[in-house]
């Protein structure tokens, strides 16, 4: 893509690296656009997967998989020399935190040195990965210089940060306004012309740090108010007040208050990790972020709440923990959807085993228990099936996750207890002390 050009032509084959709940959406976004559209990914599951025209993700159905294939614009391959076909490449990579709650840049290092030596000129390259200010030009920028090419002449290098919300019925890919920050202005407008193709509206920002940090302060700022309301359902137990009640209360005022709702923690691959990538980075410049780091350790530390207030529930009936069958509504991190990356529930297993009680899931969306970084003791665990006995079987249940597809007035019929953390049971009739918010 040469620097005068302000919009893409229909022969231009655009390559997507990394085909999870961000890279797939995209992918399929440039093959209904009319696209040659090339996905790349290491697991060689997923490019099976989509050749099959089979979708893996449960909110993006096999038709429109289907479709993209039969139409010839979709491919997926493990085979990253093929990305020397591609006029423009979109890097969707993971950016977890290692056990440090430092950066983990390996997935984004190993892919852009997986790239380099199929670089060509005219590309342009786009980083989507959240991460801290600064991270195209550090790690991006120096590698394509290193490659023998020049910025924003060779080959241009932008960064725009997915904003997906996998499940949400409202928005996909391509109607979620896109920021774009290029290396100089010339990158800046290849990037334009990229997402201007397919998504609805394009936000153009001075820089790759200012797109950056744009994606820190979304999720930095939901971090903050959760951390906030989770701490406030604390003092409101204590203090025999329904936090729920308050909040749809002041939910009434027009102006200068947005609802954020506690739950057993957060989830998903965002909010729970991106504040730290700026603490982290913040550090260098001699930033103590204390409101981010504070917000971040009460997130942390709900699920040891709940566990506590089950504790405090079963010791009310006369029952330990230790021996207890303790049943957890919803695996994935949201409702209704089956993503399950950096979800509570994980933490609510491992805590109740350490106390020694018999745990188990129940999930709809999650059948059984994937590959997971940091939970590889639960893989291949299914879930229980839903039925009245097994309900009936439970010494306590914690609804977790609150998905539609919960027969809770089947619940309340047969549980004896239950530990609500999402007020999911509001509104259904239940017995004097048969539920406790959590």
């Amino acid at each position: 893509m040469s620097e005068t050009e302000s919009k893409l032509s229909p022969d231009h084959v655009i390559g997507v690296v990394g085909l999870g709940y961000v890279g797939l959406p995209l992918l399929l976004a440039y093959a209904r656009a009319g696209f040659r559209a090339i996905g790349f990914d290491i697991d060689p599951a997923k490019p099976e997967a989509l050749a099959a025209g089979r979708t893996y993700i449960k909110h993006i159905p096999d038709a429109q998989v289907a479709e993209a294939r039969a139409g010839g614009q979709l491919e997926a391959t493990t085979d990253f020399s093929r990305a020397a076909e591609c006029d423009a490449l979109i890097l969707c990579v993971p950016t977890p935190l290692d056990e440090h709650f430092e950066p983990d840049l390996s997935y984004v290092v190993a892919t852009i040195e997986s790239l380099a030596p199929h670089f060509r000129k005219g590309q342009t390259v786009s980083l989507e990965s959240t991460t801290y200010p600064g991270t195209t030009d550090e790690e991006l920028v120096t590698r394509v210089q290193a490659a023998g090419f020049e910025v924003g002449t060779d080959l241009h290098v932008v960064y725009s940060p997915e904003r997906e919300d996998p499940g949400n019925p409202d928005f996909a890919a391509t109607n979620i306004p896109k920021v774009v920050g290029g290396v100089t202005p010339a990158c800046l407008e290849a990037g334009v012309a990229l997402y201007g193709a397919v998504f609805d509206q394009v936000v153009p920002v001075s820089s790759c740090k200012v797109a950056e940090l744009t994606k820190l302060l979304e999720n930095i700022y939901r971090a903050v108010n959760i951390g906030l309301v989770n701490e406030l359902k604390i003092a409101a137990d204590r203090m025999g007040i329904d936090i729920w009640e308050v909040i749809r209360a002041a939910s009434t005022k027009p102006f200068g208050f947005k609802a954020f709702y506690p739950g057993p923690g957060l989830g998903g691959h965002c909010i729970p990790i991106d504040p730290f990538y700026l603490t982290w980075k913040a550090r260098e410049f001699g930033v103590h972020t204390r409101f981010i780091e504070l917000a971040g350790e009460i997130n942390r530390g709900m699920p040891d709440y709940v566990i506590h207030r089950t504790m405090e529930a079963l010791n009310s009936r006369g029952k330990a923990v230790k021996g207890s069958r303790i049943l957890l509504l919803g695996l994935a991190y949201k409702a209704d959807v089956d993503d399950m990356r950096e979800s509570p529930t994980f933490a609510l297993l491992d805590g109740f085993k350490r106390l020694g009680a018999e745990v188990a899931f129940h999930d709809p969306h999650v059948p059984v228990v994937g590959p997971t970084r940091e939970h590889m003791d639960w893989a291949g665990t299914q879930s229980l099936d839903w039925s009245e006995e097994n309900l009936r079987a439970q010494d306590c249940i914690v609804i977790s996750t609150h998905h539609q597809a919960f027969d809770l007035l089947q619940l309340a019929a047969a549980a004896d207890l239950i530990v609500d953390t999402r007020n999911a049971m509001a509104g259904v009739a239940t017995r004097s002390g048969q539920v406790v918010k959590a």
